[in-house]
């Protein structure tokens, strides 16, 4: 375990490492030319792509992997939760770009295409960092003393915001504020948390985070937008079927 001077570090790591790597974006994403920002933004959804489909493959249950997308696609739908993100996005923009200093320059790409890139950087960054197992897992542990996993975390969203940033825009830094909620929430939740957390449960938790990550993925290499939001459920089903029939 490393040392930790207090519960929660690695969030504030992790929330640190994505403002950095999308600064770097942000900065030097320009003096890259196009060509290469298309290849290696293909190359970070072909990655993501297949470490959600290697986690994916881990369930015990395939019934339980289907039956918890099912069930959280239908109950994120009648929640609307990639509509309240987009709206968040929206908000978030507005209050950015109300600023003189980080207004975009006039003559700048055709009208309305930096606002749709804010809301789809924060929608896609949220979605990317929010998701998945070593978010749960490493919150939880991080709330509990140990944030090691949330330092390797740290470091691959870094490293993946640095490309998302120089092509998506300042919308992936503004994926910090979800990620401080939901993983500042679950550290301080950890202690009540963690006798729940069997290894069947954590397995399930995998699956249908992979299976979302997936889908990121393929949204990443321009093929489907899907609506991961709204799928967000399945996590929490995955983990309550799986503690009966993993």
């Amino acid at each position: 375990m490393v040392p930790t001077p207090f519960p929660g570090v690695g969030v504030v790591v992790n929330v640190v490492a994505v403002i950095v790597g999308s600064a770097i974006g942000l900065a030097f994403g320009r003096m890259i030319p196009d060509r290469f920002r298309s290849i290696a933004f293909k190359a970070l959804g072909l990655s993501t792509s297949v470490i959600g489909a290697k986690m994916a493959i881990s369930t015990n249950n395939p019934l339980v992997l289907v039956g918890s997308l099912v069930l959280g696609a239908l109950i994120g739908e009648a929640i609307g939760i990639e509509r309240g993100l987009e709206r968040m996005g929206h908000w978030l923009q507005s209050l950015v770009y109300r600023a003189p200093s980080l207004a975009p320059a006039p003559a700048q790409d055709e009208p309305g295409r930096k606002g749709r890139t804010l809301v789809e950087g924060f929608v896609t960054a949220s979605l990317l960092y929010c998701v998945g197992a070593m978010t749960v897992l490493g919150s939880l542990r991080d709330g509990l003393g140990d944030p090691t996993l949330l330092y390797v975390k740290a470091l691959l969203d870094g490293v993946a915001s640095i490309a998302l940033a120089s092509t998506l825009g300042v919308g992936v830094a503004l994926s910090v504020i979800p990620i401080a909620i939901v993983q500042g929430g679950l550290a301080l939740g950890a202690t009540s948390l963690e006798p729940y957390l069997t290894q069947k449960v954590i397995t399930e938790l995998t699956s249908a985070g992979g299976a979302l990550i997936l889908a990121i993925g393929i949204d990443l290499l321009d093929i489907k937008r899907l609506p991961v939001g709204n799928m967000l459920p399945a996590i929490v089903i995955a983990g309550v079927l799986g503690a009966y029939f993993g």
